[in-house]
């Protein structure tokens, strides 16, 4: 199949090492489509939620749909608010936090190396 429609209510949880304070929500695989290398899901962190610093072989773009988040890099940190987005290269440490008072939710994209 080369194309995959995915309805909100569709969306499902998975727990993601290294998260905390969090539901992960997953809404695109990669074996969705024919050939397909992109992950796309939805984060939902609590005030204070966030994920450990580490390193990924992928490609990563995380988009701020609400709330904030800080993400920390190597060369410092980066207080995103809704709207706001970071584009991470293939095996960059990166962590988050949500630093606000309210939940935050970003979206989470992925292109797997082949």
């Amino acid at each position: 199949m080369s194309y995959k429609v995915v309805r909100a209510n569709e969306a499902y949880k998975y727990d993601a090492p290294g998260h905390y304070d969090v539901l992960t929500t997953r809404l695109h695989n990669p074996t969705d489509v024919n050939e397909g290398r992109v992950t796309m899901g939805l984060s939902h962190f609590l005030p204070g939620g966030g994920a450990e610093m580490k390193t990924s072989p992928a490609e990563i773009i995380y988009y701020i749909v609400s709330g904030e988040m800080t993400i920390y890099t190597e060369d410092g940190e980066y207080c995103l608010k809704a709207g706001d987005s970071i584009h991470l290269g293939p095996n960059t440490p990166r962590g988050c936090k949500n630093t606000g008072i309210v939940a935050a939710q970003m979206l989470v994209i992925v292109v797997n190396v082949k």
